[in-house]
């Protein structure tokens, strides 16, 4: 998806016109990116309350109770939860799992063990939101080619294969990037809202007595007759709100005022309207309504037409998942969590927009499987609702971090806030609970076996950089020593990466073991990733000069942007660096890394893991964009 910050737009028009020409504009590409889930949940939502394993049935107390349960479920999560409180925890503008996860590392938060369980607890978020990447698209794009069962049963051995066709062209059109088709995203979905809108609004005006269903007492009527049988529903309930994550992952591009702009003129009315307008059908059509209400909703001559556009609003949804998870991606190796992907930026115009070859294919693998494995999307609606009703309550207990580390609020403030929020969370997961063994186990597993992969890289680094630092010297001892030996000096440029600046790099102590001579001029680079969004390059980048033709270079850049060697060093030679590119050669050091029965704060099974991802992990000429023909590369060994 083509993402373009909203603080990097700036209105043609001066003023207020302007003004709001660029909130409208912003408003209406919302719509493509943050709500193409959430958009997409009418297909399935109301299906699976009553023909899931957990379904009630079809009568007219239980249709207002269900509808009741989704109106207060819409206004209490997005409207007061997300819309209202979320939001506000951004990070200088930008928001998602990752950025609320950077926020909480920048400043200390109570002890150090709460800070711990805090960090540990976002990445499991982070986790969670990646494993619901994969079932997004093959829920939403199964749902809307189900409808062609609704046209004619002969059509129903083809749904699979027609889902599994989608969905193989949507991830193998992902290199070619979507800034063309980016464009029609916003346009599309309003087309999508409006005639979703439409369509319950016609049974709506047929059984009117459906919108009584906005009063919480058929709710409450709905947990009396159905009890612990009306609890478990909340598990289906739950996926009127799947998406609401995004809300808050894309307010960086849009800002807060489009995305509530197009929620309250546009998303709200068209799903209160297609979810009303569904349960009108049912009580106007009984039972063989409920077996897949959204397509009853439209006259036969509008059903193919319909299962079209259904299908362009699920593959819009698909692409705005699958975008996101490239971002997260890239946030979760720029803050250390993750190791080094190939990161392709799609679009010259357009920053952020990028493409992970490798998370692709995760994720395409776990999509064809996943239809292959489920086959519809009832089944898949399990796994589905525990992963978004696990996303939401792990952010509920974030933001409460936010609010006492970051707020300045009392304890009790906080918890009064965040407890109604993570009561209602709470619910939610617990009901989704019992589908573990229906599909539900998916992201646990998934989202468990990833976070334990972040976790253990971030260890396995620092393992790795404590050994490192036991084998350098201090740079001030090194220039003594420079001073004192007097090294045959070459024609040209060496760039030495470092990750501590106040260390003379292995691979420089190597070369001049080795070789036993220098360059005639030497950059000691050293990158580092902030906490927060970006970082301007003439507010990042430092030039020091040590003499004797060395010079220390720190750049600092935001989880969000992608490391640059040369433009840092073109950037150096505006500040005095002459020549900082001119005949450069660049010195890496390539570690192996080996795994030995030798105690250490790393078990042994997480070293054998470590070691796997670190020699799997991409050259570091390719992440730090490095010309791969000026590199040299020296090796070294570290056991842990």
């Amino acid at each position: 998806m083509s993402h373009v910050p909203a603080n990097d737009v700036k209105p043609e028009n001066s003023g207020r016109n302007g003004e709001r020409s660029l909130r409208y504009w912003l408003a209406l590409g919302a719509l493509g990116v943050v709500y193409g889930d959430i958009g997409t949940s009418p297909l399935y939502a109301v299906k699976e309350c009553f023909v899931s394993t957990h379904g009630v049935e079809p009568i007219a107390a239980n249709v207002m109770g269900v509808l009741s349960l989704f109106f207060w479920a819409l206004t209490l999560v997005i409207v007061i939860k997300y819309l209202t409180f979320v939001m506000r925890a951004d990070n200088r503008g930008e928001g998602g799992s990752m950025a609320l996860l950077a926020l909480l590392l920048s400043r200390p938060v109570q002890t150090l063990r709460t800070r711990q369980a805090a960090v540990v607890i976002g990445l499991f978020g982070t986790s969670l939101l990646l494993s619901d990447g994969m079932i997004t698209p093959a829920i939403t794009v199964l749902s809307a080619v189900e409808g062609l069962e609704v046209a004619t049963p002969l059509f129903r051995p083809v749904v699979v294969p027609v889902t599994l066709g989608i969905l193989l062209f949507l991830f193998l059109a992902q290199k070619r990037g979507t800034g063309d088709i980016g464009a029609v995203f916003g346009p599309a979905m309003f087309i999508w809202f409006s005639v979703i809108g439409l369509l319950g609004l016609s049974w709506i005006w047929r059984e009117p007595r459906i919108l009584e269903a906005v009063n919480p007492y058929y709710a409450v009527v709905f947990f009396a007759g159905n009890q612990w049988h009306g609890f478990l529903l909340l598990g289906a309930v739950v996926l009127c709100i799947t998406g609401c994550e995004a809300l808050y992952a894309d307010m960086g591009h849009f800002g807060r005022g489009p995305i509530r702009l197009a929620w309250y003129v546009v998303v709200f009315p068209g799903l209160l309207l297609n979810y009303f307008g569904q349960g009108a059908v049912i009580l106007a059509r009984g039972a063989e309504a409920a077996v897949n209400p959204f397509y009853i909703l439209a006259p036969g001559w509008l059903l193919y037409p319909l299962v079209g556009l259904a299908t362009a609003a699920s593959i819009i949804a698909s692409q705005a998942m699958i975008s996101g998870a490239f971002s997260l991606a890239q946030q979760a190796m720029q803050l250390g969590y993750s190791p080094r992907w190939t990161v392709i930026h799609t679009s010259e115009e357009t920053r952020g927009q990028i493409y992970v070859p490798e998370i692709n294919f995760l994720l395409m693998t776990a999509c064809l499987g996943l239809v292959l494995a489920f086959r519809q999307s009832t089944n898949l609606a399990a796994a589905y609702g525990l992963a978004a009703s696990g996303t939401m309550t792990i952010t509920s207990i974030l933001l409460c971090f936010v609010m006492t580390g970051h707020w300045g609020w009392k304890w009790w403030k906080a918890f009064l806030i965040t407890g109604m929020f993570f009561s209602v969370d709470s619910m939610f997961l617990v009901a989704n609970l019992s589908k573990i063994l229906h599909g539900g186990w998916f992201p646990l597993v998934m989202g468990g076996g990833i976070c334990v992969i972040m976790t253990t890289w971030k260890a396995g680094q620092a393992a790795v950089g404590e050994k490192i630092r036991s084998g350098s010297v201090s740079l001030e001892a090194f220039m003594k020593d420079v001073e004192k030996t007097n090294l045959p000096r070459v024609r040209g440029t060496a760039v030495f990466m470092t990750s501590n600046p106040g260390l003379a790099p292995l691979v420089l102590l190597h070369h001049v073991k080795h070789n036993k001579v220098l360059h005639e001029k030497v950059i000691l680079l050293s990158l580092v990733t902030e906490n927060v969004p970006k970082v301007p390059v003439r507010e990042g980048v430092k030039v020091k000069d040590l003499g004797h033709g060395f010079y220390l270079v720190t750049a600092a850049y935001g989880f969000m942007q992608s490391p640059n060697v040369p433009q840092i060093l073109r950037y150096c030679e505006s500040l005095g660096l002459e020549g900082a590119l001119k005949d450069t050669s660049y010195y890496l050091g390539r570690v192996a890394v080996l795994a030995t029965p030798k105690r250490s704060a790393l078990s042994k099974w997480r070293k054998q893991i470590f070691a796997v991802l670190y020699r799997n992990a991409r050259p570091a000429t390719a992440f730090f964009r490095i010309p791969a023909n000026r590199v040299i590369e020296l090796g070294m060994q570290i056991e842990l």
